[in-house]
């Protein structure tokens, strides 16, 4: 049996809303369809300019949102750019980090790596894809008072919420591109982001292009068996 806290002024339980227990089959039904529909997601670096209504793009970060983090400070900040001329001042600079990746920075072994994967210093979708949205990891951010609090597994907070987001942008038929210059702490400025705040990824989304492409590569996905250990 379970030993409960006592409600307190600061811990205040109420009875679990929303969850809904569902028959097994429905259950394994839910899952593979899930995991049928996930596994239509491709990274994508070719993307149309065609625009994609602000609307959608604020439902997904919403469901970003909701996802577990620690102390339930939500320790992220979501900067989306869809202003043209800000998004050539990203991808400037980021074509400056990235010439100087591929130029040496990155070590033969990084590169080889990426051969497959056919990337290069070249990063035009930074302007063509409508939205760009910066995902931030905040360090610190304010309470309910105001005040400045310290935050706590924002790497792992802001990376289960790019997941969230991720899957909300698939679920809603848009393309996405996980894109890391590194380094990237110029967003923190073009965003006009606090010191506090560390820029994560670059996340480019949008419709792909008529004719977009992957790499075959990209297509290969570890077994189950490699990915999981069961106990």
């Amino acid at each position: 049996m379970t030993t409960r806290l006592a409600p307190t002024t600061e811990f205040l339980p109420i009875p679990l809303p929303d969850y809904q227990e569902r028959p097994l089959d429905e259950m394994r039904l839910g899952a593979q369809a899930f995991y049928d529909e996930i596994r239509t997601r491709h990274t994508v670096r070719e993307f149309s300019d065609r625009p994609v209504p602000r609307d959608i793009i604020e439902t997904c970060i919403r469901a970003a949102g909701t996802a577990p983090n620690g102390a339930n400070h939500q320790p992220w900040h979501f900067s989306v750019i869809g202003d043209p001329a800000m998004k050539k001042k990203i991808r400037t600079a980021a074509e400056e980090e990235e010439r100087a990746f591929y130029a040496g920075r990155a070590g033969e072994e990084w590169i080889e790596a990426l051969r497959p994967l056919g990337t290069d210093d070249s990063k035009p979708f930074l302007e063509i894809a409508p939205w760009l949205i910066c995902i931030f990891g905040e360090r610190k951010s304010a309470s309910a008072d105001g005040k400045l609090r310290k935050n706590y597994y924002v790497p792992e907070s802001v990376s289960i919420a790019t997941g969230f987001l991720i899957a909300a942008l698939h679920r809603a038929g848009l393309a996405i591109l996980t894109h890391t210059p590194n380094p990237m702490s110029f967003l923190t400025e073009i965003c006009q982001r606090p010191d506090h705040n560390k820029p994560y990824i670059l996340l480019v989304t949008g419709y792909p292009a008529a004719d977009a492409t992957i790499p075959k590569h990209a297509t290969e996905k570890k077994d189950l068996s490699e990915i999981a250990t069961f106990f």
